[in-house]
């Protein structure tokens, strides 16, 4: 570990304080020695505060503004500069859908003649997290930096050299050279609840030392971003362009989240921020600072959450677990014997609600480490030990993913009709889909011309009789469902398809 400072609070035992108020209110604060936002010995109750001036006065001077200039690349821009396509592919297709409904292009504008340019210049915001001069912002603010400049609050200049980042959580660590930096402290054990003030501290348009406030909205927000490790908090207090990599703090100057993004319509503020949690923040930090990057634990398999309709496919009580949908050839999962199909239930004993779940759980694993999974395959449960490996890095991931390709449409051939989708045999097996109705459920489900069904419920499917039997059976089982593994340019997932009721 490169900084003590940073370091030292781990060893400091959580100061609990029981504060007067309905039914009391309990703080636990994880703060370093010599943070300019420790908390006082004595703190009022909490409630509505009549000021956040005591709070911003005290915790503003470890508030950095940040420029940056870099390798021009064709993308979109902010008012202060040009945000590189790499960010999207994180974030977001700019020209894609996202599960909020809105377009990214919204809150950043594409410039008149897109393409090539000679400098990226961007501004964001970030916090100095220890005395000697380590910062946090986003990944995505010193993303392809050339050069790095910090401003701080009583207007000093300072060369910034990139000490790691990690793109799956858009979080990075900078250092300036110098000592006795003001600096805060993460509130890493106790989380924030729904309707407590927040403040946020920032750079908004290149405007550095902006405060607004608010309450916490929302927690647990999932799918902000194509991340698997971060569940965002919301707040309502105003955050723009140039906020990114700022810190919010409760009413007691803690650090509880980290401005990433926001949901816009306009461009502009509507009240709808997202942070990365003061505890997801301060274990990357810790990392990056102590060796650059972050390691995680890799099986090499896809997988995906089981919905009530898959769960209803498989005759199962609950959605809880994570389904494969895929195993990378000659991965830790392949080799430890790991199928398309098995539903993962527990890892190590610990039940697993989701397959996002599961990926947190392994990425806490050291590579060479072996994890003992409890999955249920064709409705017997198993156990299988599978050996850790080190997860690739994000950019080598997306690298290898092929998913993709075009909508078709019906060739209006004679090939037989199962669950509104025309198949024929595949010569390499499986069936080949070359028609969808429009109005069936396997369209809505997104299945579509080109795709090749696999199996149906578990069972292999070689021509069309395969995939009518299935149905059959499901009918008969009394199944609202049937699991379909489809392949597509290569990948595999799992899709559950209506089963029609039987016509008298």
């Amino acid at each position: 570990m490169k900084n003590k400072d940073y370091v030292a609070g781990a060893a400091v035992g959580a100061l609990c304080t029981v504060l007067a108020g309905v039914g009391g209110y309990w703080t636990c604060a994880n703060a370093q020695p010599g943070a300019v936002n420790r908390p006082a010995s004595a703190i009022a109750a909490p409630g509505a505060p009549s000021s956040f001036a005591d709070i911003v006065q005290k915790v503003s001077p470890a508030v950095v503004s940040i420029d940056v200039e870099g390798k021009g690349a064709a993308g979109f821009t902010t008012s202060s500069g040009q945000i590189p396509p790499e960010f999207f592919k994180q974030f977001g297709d700019p020209g894609g859908d996202n599960p909020f409904g809105f377009d990214f292009r919204q809150f950043f504008q594409q410039g008149p003649n897109p393409g090539p340019a000679p400098k990226m210049r961007a501004t964001g915001s970030g916090f100095f997290i220890s005395r000697d001069g380590y910062i946090l912002t986003n990944n995505h603010v010193v993303d392809g930096a050339d050069k790095i400049t910090v401003r701080t609050k009583d207007d000093r200049e300072l060369k910034a050299r990139l000490i790691g980042r990690d793109p799956a959580t858009d979080l990075a660590v900078i250092k300036v050279e110098g000592a006795d930096f003001p600096f805060v402290s993460f509130e890493d054990r106790a989380k924030p609840r729904v309707g407590d003030w927040v403040v946020a501290v920032g750079n908004p348009f290149g405007l550095g030392g902006t405060a607004t406030a608010g309450i916490v909205s929302a927690l647990g927000r999932k799918n902000v971003s194509n991340s698997n490790y971060v569940d965002y908090m919301q707040i309502d207090a105003p955050i723009n362009r140039g906020n990114s990599g700022g810190p919010t703090f409760d009413v007691y100057g803690r650090v509880v989240g980290v401005n990433t993004a926001i949901f816009s319509p306009s461009g502009g503020s509507v009240g709808i921020g997202f942070d990365i949690p003061a505890d997801v923040a301060a274990s990357i930090s810790r990392q990056l600072i102590s060796g650059g990057k972050v390691v995680r634990g890799y099986i090499g398999a896809t997988i995906q959450d089981v919905t009530p309709e898959i769960a209803d496919s498989l005759g199962l009580p609950t959605s809880k677990g994570a389904l494969v949908a895929d195993i990378t050839p000659d991965g830790p999962s392949e080799r430890a014997g790991l199928k398309p199909g098995d539903l993962v239930q527990r890892l190590d004993g610990r039940e697993l609600a989701s397959a996002d779940d599961l990926t947190r759980q392994v990425a806490l694993v050291h590579g060479g480490d072996t994890i003992r999974l409890e999955i249920l395959r064709d409705g017997q449960r198993m156990e299988i030990d599978v050996r850790s490996g080190v997860r690739p890095s994000e950019a080598q991931l997306a690298s290898n993913d092929t998913r993709g390709g075009d909508d078709g449409s019906s060739s209006g051939s004679d090939a037989p009709r199962v669950l509104g989708m025309r198949v024929e045999h595949n010569p390499d097996g499986g069936l080949m889909i070359d028609g969808v109705r429009s109005d069936s459920d396997a369209s809505e489900k997104g299945l579509r011309r080109g795709d090749i069904i696999l199996k149906a419920n578990g069972k292999p499917t070689a021509n069309p009789q395969d995939l009518s039997a299935a149905v059959a059976e499901a009918r008969r089982s009394g199944r609202k469902d049937i699991l379909l593994m489809v392949s597509r340019s290569g990948s595999n997932s799992f899709i559950p398809v209506r089963v029609p009721a039987a016509k008298g």
